[in-house]
């Protein structure tokens, strides 16, 4: 797909072409697009709200303020609320600290992987399965 072509198609979706679509190179920009539609406008198994959330909560570990605009935008214009923002953000913040601690202490991943299968176990042992839908 050429530049053209990429651009009317921006155009029938966003309104206009964003400048972070006019700076890809002639070379990538067919492709680029299509990568971009797939995972981000086109149906997937993932209901679009939540790919956004999950899209937050990347941007905000990544630090990517583009992203984190993007996808807060994205989010709310597919029904996410203050609230599912925030707690996105929050459980990113978390899991990136853990993830911090964890490589930070060196503790032995096998160790690890058997506690939490045993958890998670023990978990599904209390709890009927009609509540872990």
């Amino acid at each position: 797909m050429d530049r053209k072509q990429v651009y009317k198609e921006v155009e029938e979706i966003f309104g206009s072409v964003p400048s972070f679509i006019k700076t890809l190179p002639d070379q990538t920009i067919g492709s680029e697009w299509d990568l971009f539609k797939k995972l981000q406008i086109d149906d997937g198994p993932i209901p679009q709200k939540y790919r956004e959330l999950i899209g937050l909560g990347i941007a905000a570990v990544t630090k990517c303020r583009y992203c984190a605009y993007y996808h807060t935008a994205a989010a709310k214009l597919f029904g996410a609320t203050d609230e599912e923002i925030q707690s996105a953000v929050h459980y990113a913040k978390a899991s990136a600290g853990w993830s911090a601690y964890l490589n930070g202490m060196q503790l032995p991943f096998e160790e690890f992987k058997q506690e939490i299968d045993k958890a998670v176990e023990f978990a599904r042992s209390q709890t009927p399965q009609t509540e872990m839908i």
